[in-house]
């Protein structure tokens, strides 16, 4: 007899998902819990038709791979329908509100989600604008403080390496220097709140211009807290990687130079050295794990023999993405 798919339990239903840290603990676990539960029935071949025919709009302020075809495919898996939103090519760029676009939107569907990542001090306020008039769930595809379903695969990814218990791990969350454009500071900022709430160990590494926003800094250090785990910040990636359990060196930019991308730009040329490397990685443990949210600028974040080695776990974390995704999802619409 076929397998059935599990029924989704709907506690969640109608809640908003804009920063892993509006969802308590437990309520991530069930995200967690979930995502494992469509990926084992994805393996098995079992359909999964949990939101047939509904609607889910996703707003694109940036470029994508990862986030826009795990939604589009997990939308179609979920027996729903996503439809792609280029902001440019939308009458957002014309100016047409929050306001309306969350209250239009939500009269036509079932759900919103939205990346708006490459501006500080907008992205995040957008999505809560749209929150707030969408009758409908909004969903944080990446932001300029997030990125919370980036953050959730890699919680999930790290939990399928080392089990649930994380309490003894340390993680090095690392900038690295990438001469493609000015990156996003949401994934290292989203690693540092949500780790430390599940007990790891963090230490964050980078050059002095390259300090994080104010409140996930002081996120982390109270989630340190409440979990017993640690939360520190070094000034270079030799002493992060030290005995580490996890590696992720990542680049982003400079907080007040995202408006300047020729002096940011400028300002990476000086680190040039900040690479994850044999010699770097050997810093960590044997069994350590390489981690990166992709796309990763090898030769300048990390050498081929790094990423394609066998410590990298990068294209099970990129699998993991689909499964979170359809795990908020099918919680939320």
């Amino acid at each position: 007899m076929t397998e059935k798919a599990r029924a989704i339990p709907d506690r969640m239903k109608g809640r908003d998902w804009l920063m892993t840290q509006d969802w308590s603990d437990e309520e991530i676990e069930l995200a967690l819990d979930t995502a494992d539960q469509l990926k084992h029935e994805f393996k098995s071949g079992v359909p999964t038709l949990h939101l047939p025919h509904k609607t889910m709009f996703l707003i694109f302020f940036d470029k994508s791979t990862r986030t826009r075809n795990s939604f589009e495919a997990g939308m179609t898996q979920l027996g729903g329908h996503a439809h792609f939103i280029d902001s440019e090519t939308s009458q957002i760029a014309h100016g047409e509100s929050p306001k309306d676009m969350g209250t239009i939107l939500s009269g036509y569907g079932h759900g919103v989600a939205i990346r708006h990542d490459l501006v500080p001090g907008e992205g995040q306020s957008y999505m809560r604008d749209v929150a707030h008039w969408a009758d409908v769930p909004v969903i944080n595809m990446q932001c300029d403080v997030d990125h919370p379903c980036q953050a959730l695969a890699d919680l999930m990814t790290i939990r399928e390496e080392f089990g649930k218990d994380l309490s003894e791990l340390k993680i090095a969350v690392s900038w690295a220097y990438a001469p493609s454009y000015v990156k996003p500071m949401s994934v290292p900022q989203g690693l540092i709140m949500l780790m430390t709430r599940f007990g790891m160990n963090v230490t964050l590494a980078h050059p002095p211009e390259y300090t994080l926003m104010d409140e996930p800094l002081q996120l982390a250090r109270d989630n340190a807290e409440r979990s017993g785990a640690t939360f520190e910040i070094v000034g270079n990636m030799e002493d992060a990687f030290a005995d580490a359990d996890i590696v992720y060196p990542k680049s982003w930019g400079v907080e007040s130079l995202f408006s300047k991308p020729d002096e940011a730009m400028r300002v990476a040329q000086q680190y040039r050295h900040w690479i994850c490397d044999e010699a770097m990685m050997a810093r960590a443990k044997n069994e350590a794990i390489y981690m990166h949210c992709l796309p990763a600028d090898r030769g300048c974040e990390v050498t081929d023999a790094v990423i394609d080695g066998p410590q990298s776990r990068v294209y099970p974390e990129a699998e993991n993405r689909l499964h979170t995704a359809k795990a908020l999802m099918a919680l939320t619409m």
